[in-house]
């Protein structure tokens, strides 16, 4: 069904009153969100899970792989069962197996949360969906979706809200989602930056969010490690193409280990080559155990979701997307190149839009 939430825009969510049912009486509850969870996976889930922590649930929060340290100090982090550590596999599958509510918070594809994703398939627990990513998988028995979303936080905060119960909202709730919608926002400077976005914001700032607080403990609390990184990336590791109004990173193994990365440490590096004067489509390919791993981003209306599922079984938002290769880091940046000029007339035809502006 369709219902309106206090903000005026529509959400869909299969009967939203036996949802309410649901959660009103306590339960076994799981809340997992996508690998290498970002400030919106983590602070959508961490506020979610303390909200239902208020309604007396049993919730564990299970995340697929590390997170950055910089989003440590999230209300409930102290609570989080990476997956990927050890000795973590069995628990998570136990809970998973008992589970009688699973939420799956910022992906819209249980391949987003790896072998994760089979042990929730298979559970008999109910399923809901609360993501603003296109085109989900019909996993899930309920689904509180929206691409016109701008984070996963943005519809926690509405679907707490329509259920009646914004009192239970406390401050450390509040900051957790104000991280996911500042970082998914761009500090409030991408287009998805809609009306709702400031009225939510306001209203978590009224709860008592610190909001200076959050951004500079997400964006001013970097290691030496870190700052050493990004000048050695923007000094040796970007590449600009004027004539495709493209600039791109591509970063090795060995990089990442000469300067002791660290989950996140990446995090952002794209943006700088957007920022680039006469640049609208900016791409970090980067090389890591598990695989290349490429990261887009574009002004204006060049949908890198299209060409991340075009080229590199990705997807994502207009302008901000993720894909991957199974090519080596070499061949991948050779194939980026290569398909640059099927894109050359969509990229300048943005790009003269875009200095219009």
């Amino acid at each position: 069904m369709l219902f309106l939430l206090p903000a005026g825009i529509f959400y869909g969510m299969r009967d939203l009153k036996n949802f309410k049912k649901l959660i009103d009486s306590p339960k076994r509850v799981v809340i997992t969100t996508h690998y290498k969870p970002d400030a919106d996976a983590l602070g959508s889930s961490l506020g979610l899970a303390e909200f239902l922590r208020k309604k007396k649930h049993n919730v564990s929060v299970i995340t697929p792989s590390d997170y950055p340290d910089f989003l440590s100090w999230m209300k409930g982090n102290d609570k989080v069962i990476n997956y990927e550590a050890n000795g973590n596999q069995e628990k998570s599958a136990k809970l998973i197996e008992k589970a009688d509510i699973i939420f799956c918070l910022d992906f819209n594809n249980l391949s987003r949360i790896n072998s994760l994703g089979e042990k929730v398939q298979a559970a008999s627990a109910i399923k809901v969906l609360i993501d603003h990513h296109l085109e989900p998988d019909n996993f899930a028995d309920y689904e509180f979706w929206s691409t016109e979303a701008s984070a996963t936080s943005e519809l926690v905060y509405d679907m707490i809200v329509a259920l009646g119960e914004k009192d239970l909202i406390d401050v450390k709730i509040a900051e957790n989602l104000y991280a996911g919608i500042m970082t998914d926002t761009g500090q409030f400077k991408h287009p998805n930056t809609n009306r709702n976005v400031h009225i939510i914001t306001a209203e978590l700032m009224e709860i008592g969010a610190d909001v200076s607080k959050v951004g500079k403990l997400i964006y001013d609390n970097n290691s030496i490690d870190r700052l050493k990184f990004t000048g050695f990336a923007l000094s040796k590791r970007l590449t600009v193409l004027p004539e495709y109004n493209t600039a791109y990173f591509v970063i090795s193994k060995r990089d990442l280990a000469k300067f002791n990365s660290k989950t996140g440490d990446t995090e952002g590096l794209v943006n700088y080559a957007l920022s680039l004067k006469g640049v609208i489509f900016a791409c970090l390919i980067s090389e890591r155990n598990d695989g290349v791993r490429l990261s887009l981003r574009s002004k204006g209306k060049f949908p890198v979701n299209k060409f991340a599922k075009e080229n590199f079984d990705g997807g994502g938002h207009r302008n901000a997307a993720g894909g991957t290769s199974d090519l080596n880091l070499e061949n991948t940046v050779e194939k980026f190149i290569g398909l640059l000029p099927k894109y050359k007339h969509l990229l300048i035809k943005n790009f003269k839009k875009e200095i219009k502006i």
